[in-house]
């Protein structure tokens, strides 16, 4: 589940990025510069990196244009890639260890499921779930945090502002296909770069978790494409180089990351076991237990009740 919400951040971040980038698109053009927020984030980051591809394109010659954008665009996703890893790390580190408490998670969750339930047996089950997690050194949160995220997203708004906004970078070609047109070709190329990257992040999952993914996955590369197909072909040829770099990341997180994570938490648990918390038997206490405290309860008051008429009763005899 953990991984599952990851992904729908990850895939609803992006969606909203390309739909604001949409929006930037349809109402202004390249004469036309950013005002307000997309100004200053065209000004801090976009302005500077259309200098540093405006010469770039200018050293390297033909095809430089195109050439510019796949190095910038490389260049600032590699030096992004140790914080992903990093994010990536925690995250692997924290559904491993929820893996080896799922046996007692299954047994909360039922417990939660049953339609007799009251609010104390509510509270209990939801104190032993916080302390499965504490004495198993987990956090409820931990793995899934936006700080990546969030400073990705200005930086990909720079790279498309340095492209969109400029006029020689839009207007050239690369390798024969037009910047400034929509490119089918680049869509196409970044759609399966797009592909790749999913089906490498459902190598290693177990078989009930990949099969929730499928069609979560199968969503980020229709919206590449659709997106790719609606922008410039210089836009597209950025996203083409993102989603290279993005793809040859998760390779590192799948094939690199992943194990070494595994192993080092299999060691781990060896040497700390998984500290049991909630058993069968205390969910059968809780449950039994209150049944039999509740007729209990209704015993006590029933001879109450029946001790209160009798003592009325001599008193009216009196």
């Amino acid at each position: 589940m953990k991984k599952i919400r990851q992904y729908l951040l990850i895939g609803g971040s992006l969606a909203g990025v390309m739909l604001l980038l949409s929006g930037c698109a349809n109402g202004t053009n390249q004469q036309q510069l950013p005002t307000g927020l997309f100004g200053f984030v065209y000004h801090l980051i976009g302005l500077p990196l259309q200098h540093i591809m405006l010469q770039m394109a200018h050293a390297i010659g033909n095809n430089g244009a195109g050439w510019a954008i796949v190095i910038v665009t490389i260049m600032v996703r590699i030096l992004l890639m140790p914080l992903m890893l990093n994010q990536q790390n925690k995250s692997i580190t924290q559904q491993e260890k929820i893996a080896r408490l799922q046996p007692q998670m299954k047994l909360i969750q039922a417990a939660m499921r049953k339609k007799d339930i009251n609010r104390d047996q509510q509270m209990q089950l939801s104190m032993w779930q916080r302390d499965l997690y504490q004495k198993n050194n987990l956090s409820l949160t931990g793995g899934i945090g936006c700080l990546p995220l969030l400073l990705q997203l200005p930086v990909m708004w720079g790279i498309y502002d340095a492209v969109f906004y400029s006029k020689a970078l839009s207007a050239a070609s690369f390798f024969g296909i037009s910047l400034s047109q929509k490119s089918l070709s680049l869509a196409i190329v970044a759609t399966v770069f797009t592909l790749a990257q999913s089906y490498l992040s459902t190598i290693g999952i177990p078989a009930e978790q990949k099969k929730t993914m499928q069609s979560m996955l199968l969503l980020n590369p229709v919206m590449t494409l659709f997106f790719s197909l609606s922008f410039p072909g210089a836009v597209a040829l950025y996203w083409t180089a993102a989603n290279f770099v993005l793809m040859l990341q998760q390779l590192i997180i799948t094939f690199v990351l992943m194990p070494r994570v595994k192993s080092r938490i299999a060691k781990e648990l060896k040497d700390t076991p998984v500290v049991e918390v909630v058993t069968s038997e205390k969910i059968s206490d809780l449950f039994n237990g209150s049944t039999k405290n509740q007729n209990n309860q209704n015993n006590t008051n029933l001879h109450n009740n029946l001790r209160n008429r009798n003592q009325g009763k001599q008193r009216h005899h009196k």
